[in-house]
């Protein structure tokens, strides 16, 4: 098995690795699967190099911003594919889900006490960098972060891009390189380790094994500590769920994506954007399977970096459009957030356009909407209610409406910052891929992130790109859509 390269690997504090430890941990927070995950091949690396077992700890807390039985319950699905999937391996998965706020404090560190090594994975969005800092100042041994998020690695640029022109351009000098550096599609495949059979007494009696039936959903997660009120959506999570997603977009919708993508009676997305965020699939799984699809490889690569969005990867016209969203947008937002801590902040946006905002913050605004209004879709707008009924019913938004559910937030609030407030607000609270690098730069791009100038000025608008539901209407199919969430 090729080696996890050292440019997706970061070590976390000063302790010692501890030879005599009695096993490797692996604190699964980010990519909750058990394939393609270079985490879980860097943690393999250590359990060989030291002839130690190998425990993956996967672990849901309650007290998380947002938290409520619609991404719980995403999430305990992959973890009960996560448990069948290690079950005949020598690794032992401990799955642990916080009863009460706070029951889990204390738990990384005890088994730290116990522990060579700890990996974890370096994603660099919500809370968890915070967390891992924190924990690296608390643990006794080494603890390694490692990068399993796209295909470029996290920190190889070593800026911020304002633009997908200038980051795509850059993606095509420099990616080349990287592409023969995926992960493992099977890491665990062929694993020969010592097994640990229990995990210590002063883990297991203070925190319990998460319940098998509680992972399969046979018990009620009424009992957790979280919000309620909005129901599991029915999009089931899990790694398993994520592949036959891939396989049926591959199969029925690739062929057709690059005409029909911003047709939301067509709906032909990937789907993905769920499974990506949590970690139920690696971009490098879905990229693999494209350029099996497509019969591709490097050699057709255009020489010349163009910064141009089709033409550079030699693949059909919908593998190249669907390619510029799985990679170069997607990645986009990932550098954003490493380069930049205030990523979800106002004060991140381009100097034009908070110049512009301000310039227009007292026009005149036609309706003005309460949060409380625009998360019930009750405003005059049947397009604009659609959306976000889709989005509070389903947990999603069609692509190209959620431009033009942003945009009229912005119209429709008293400030440009009151507007990204709703924004992240019903995003996150919502939407099963929330709270995530991509979404934080759909929600910025409506404010002018990654965008120009536009002209003529606008009232409210400025300079920033204006978008109507009538414009809209007709330049897109939504009689269907309109039907279905706004009837």
């Amino acid at each position: 098995m090729v080696r996890v390269p050292s440019s997706r690997i970061e070590a976390c504090n000063d302790s010692p690795v501890r030879a005599d430890g009695d096993f490797v941990l692996y604190w699964m927070i980010a990519f909750r699967r058990t394939r393609w995950n270079f985490s879980l091949q860097r943690a393999l690396e250590w359990a060989r190099e030291l002839r130690k077992p190998l425990v993956v700890m996967e672990a849901l807390r309650a007290g998380y911003p947002w938290a409520s039985d619609r991404p719980h319950r995403f999430v305990l699905d992959g973890m009960a594919d996560n448990a069948r999937r290690l079950q005949r391996s020598p690794i032992l998965y401990y799955s642990y889900v916080e009863a009460s706020l706070g029951a889990g404090r204390g738990l990384l560190a005890t088994l730290a006490g116990h522990a060579c090594v700890v990996i974890t994975d370096d994603y660099p969005a919500f809370f968890l960098p915070r967390m891992i800092a924190a924990a690296a100042r608390q643990l006794p041994v080494r603890l390694e972060k490692v990068d399993s998020n796209g295909l470029l690695p996290l920190r190889a640029p070593d800026r911020a891009f304002e633009t997908a022109y200038a980051f795509r351009r850059y993606l095509q000098k420099t990616l080349p390189a990287h592409l023969l550096e995926g992960p493992s599609p099977n890491p665990t495949r062929g694993a020969r380790l010592p097994r640990l059979e229990a995990l210590p007494a002063d883990v297991t009696g203070r925190w319990p094994d998460a319940s098998p039936a509680l992972l399969a959903n046979e018990l009620d997660i009424a009992q957790l500590p979280i919000d309620h009120s909005l129901a599991p959506a029915e999009t089931p999570g899990g790694a398993r769920a994520a592949a036959r997603v891939l396989r049926d977009f591959l199969d029925e919708r690739l062929s057709s994506y690059a005409e029909e993508r911003n047709h939301p009676d067509l709906d032909v997305s990937s789907g993905l954007s769920p499974y990506l965020h949590f970690g139920h699939i690696s971009s490098h799984q879905a990229f693999t399977e494209l350029t099996a699809r497509e019969d591709w490889d490097a050699d057709r690569l255009a020489p010349e970096a163009t910064g141009k969005r089709s033409g550079w990867w030699g693949m059909s016209e919908s593998a190249e459009a669907w390619l510029d969203q799985l990679v170069t947008w997607r990645e986009l937002g990932f550098n954003m957030c490493v380069r930049r801590p205030d990523y979800d902040q106002y004060g991140s946006l381009p100097e034009w356009a908070r110049t512009t905002l301000a310039e227009h913050a007292n026009d005149l605004r036609p309706h003005i909407y309460s949060l409380a209004e625009l998360e019930a879709g009750r405003t005059h707008d049947r397009l604009w209610n659609a959306a976000q009924t889709q989005l509070v019913r389903e947990g999603r938004l069609h692509n190209y409406l959620r431009m033009l559910w942003g945009k009229k937030i912005l119209e429709w609030s008293a400030t440009a910052e009151e507007a990204l407030a709703s924004m992240i607000e019903l995003n996150n609270k919502y939407a099963l891929d929330g709270r995530d690098p991509n979404s934080y730069s759909g929600i910025l791009w409506c404010l002018g992130r990654y965008d120009r100038p536009w002209g003529p000025q606008r009232p409210i608008f400025g300079k920033i790109r204006y978008m109507s539901s009538q414009n809209t209407a007709r330049k897109v199919r939504v009689a269907e859509y309109l039907e279905k969430y706004a009837p």
